[in-house]
């Protein structure tokens, strides 16, 4: 661990450091980038792999895509009041830095210690798992790929990312655009397949669109969470705010242009889902794209399975680029150990944290089983993000004067904030889990590491020198370090 920065409420860009005289991040991430950097991370496994679970726990078509819609439309609302906060309090480090500059450092450490060690890494995890799923299904035609060559696969996609990053912060966000690009594209073939069937009157699945509609309070919100993992990455520019060209302006933009987008896309793929399949044959799919794919395109399916596999990787890449910056600004400010808070002295990127988040998300690999992962990372989500909208509108109430570049109105906060807590209590409630219990207990764990590292600061003598070894083999020096 180091010593904590000091405790500025909410620092100027000045204050990130004289650009001339000390070593930083650069601000290579333009609005383009900035877009990309969104949609791209939010287009990766959900929208191939969540429909069928949401069909499942609504019962109906028309069900399904009314949650489709109120995903986009609740992560829309969200995205305004992190367009709020983010233009308030203009460092890097999303929801951590937001609750350390609010309510201090245990609540921030807590989301620190539960992002770092299970959230982000599970989200690489699982979508890389995905892709490795779709990468090796066509070598193993007439029966499963083995699970060996799976998780092998999905850790060479790790580690290939890692080494992306590590280089450059710039050839990283190029190769994400492009990627973004592609996947976009491959959207729009669904998207475009599925007009022409129903043009071709191809309706009779979307006719009693809402019989067998499920209405329980816990189906309703477990639907939501296999939707809204679809959305993951909309906060994703939250997380780099330091690297973004005039964030004032572009991440309350780039949120704009993004979260639209990939709803109006998200809606219109699962129409042409229901256009191609009956309710029961997407329920039996497991991958419905391809089957999808299957019934559309016929010789030229493959189209399908190298969209999802570019998708996949595109979003493993986002949440790579974002999830290292949680660790390296975490270090930064005492919560991790020293080393994470330092850049790599020739290629200015955060290379010793996204090493560690690329090893814990190995070690997720491991135990890869996607429907879990989903349902577990989302309770956690939406408690986090409910203490986020708990800070806006203590903000509202504590600092009213404070310069606001983006101000939305305060029933927004309010409704999203109903809402989070409906995320976190509906599952409980509705179908109480173990495993919902252990995630409580798990973050409330923190304290254990936090009372001695952080609060009374006991830290012992060898961690610096193997901080200095470190340093040495890495070749990086603190963000703060003079240059010149």
């Amino acid at each position: 661990m180091r010593t904590s920065r000091k405790n500025v409420a909410f620092p100027m860009d000045s204050e990130v450091g004289d650009k001339k005289k000390r070593l930083h991040l650069k601000r290579e991430v333009g609005l383009f980038s900035a877009v990309s950097l969104i949609a791209g991370t939010m287009i990766g496994s959900g929208i191939f792999m969540s429909p069928e679970w949401v069909l499942y726990y609504m019962g109906s078509p028309g069900g399904s895509l009314i949650i489709w819609a109120a995903c986009g439309l609740l992560v829309m609302l969200i995205s305004l009041c992190y367009a709020e906060i983010g233009t308030i309090i203009t460092e890097s480090g999303g929801e951590y830095i937001y609750l350390l500059r609010i309510f201090g450092p245990l609540p921030a450490f807590l989301l620190m210690y539960t992002s770092v060690f299970v959230v982000r890494p599970a989200g690489i995890a699982g979508v890389s798992l995905s892709f490795a799923q779709y990468v090796t299904a066509p070598f193993y035609q007439s029966c499963s790929s083995p699970q060996s060559v799976v998780k092998c696969t999905a850790a060479a996609c790790v580690l290939v990312l890692l080494i992306v990053n590590t280089l450059n912060v710039k050839l990283a966000t190029t190769i994400h655009n492009i990627f973004t690009a592609a996947k976009v594209i491959a959207l729009m073939i669904i998207v475009v397949g599925g007009i022409i069937l129903l043009a071709n009157g191809h309706f009779r699945n979307l006719q009693n669109a809402f019989h067998g509609t499920v209405t329980g309070f816990g189906p309703v919100g477990t639907a939501f969470y296999q939707g809204l993992w679809s959305f993951d990455g909309w906060n994703n520019l939250n997380y780099v705010t330091e690297e973004l060209q005039n964030p004032h302006v572009n991440l309350p933009r780039a949120l704009m242009i993004a979260v639209p987008l990939v709803t109006i896309l998200y809606v219109l793929v699962n129409v042409s889902y229901f256009a191609a399949m009956t309710p029961v044959e997407l329920l039996s799919s497991e991958a419905v794209a391809v089957t999808w794919g299957n019934k559309v395109l016929a010789n030229w399916m493959w189209l399908i399975p190298l969209s999802v596999a570019l998708s996949t990787f595109g979003s493993v890449n986002g949440t790579f680029f974002t999830g290292g910056r949680v660790c390296y600004v975490a270090a930064r400010e005492g919560h991790m150990f020293e080393i994470m808070s330092m850049i790599q002295v020739r290629r200015l990127t955060p290379s010793p944290a996204l090493i560690f988040t690329a090893l814990i998300a190995l070690i997720m690999i491991a135990a890869g089983d996607f429907h879990t992962i989903v349902n577990y990372v989302s309770f956690t989500a939406w408690m986090c993000y409910g203490l986020i909208l708990v800070g806006i509108l203590y903000l509202r109430y504590k600092k009213p004067d404070i310069p606001r570049p983006c101000k939305v109105p305060i029933v927004i906060p309010v409704i999203v904030l109903i809402v989070a807590i409906y995320l976190v209590l509906a599952p409980i409630i509705d179908s109480p889990q173990t495993e919902y219990i252990f995630v409580i207990f798990f973050i409330l764990s923190g304290i254990i590491f936090y009372l001695p590292l952080i609060h009374f600061k006991l830290h012992p003598g060898f961690m610096s020198t193997i901080t200095l070894h470190l340093q040495l083999l890495l070749d990086v020096a603190p963000a703060d370090e003079d240059v010149n």
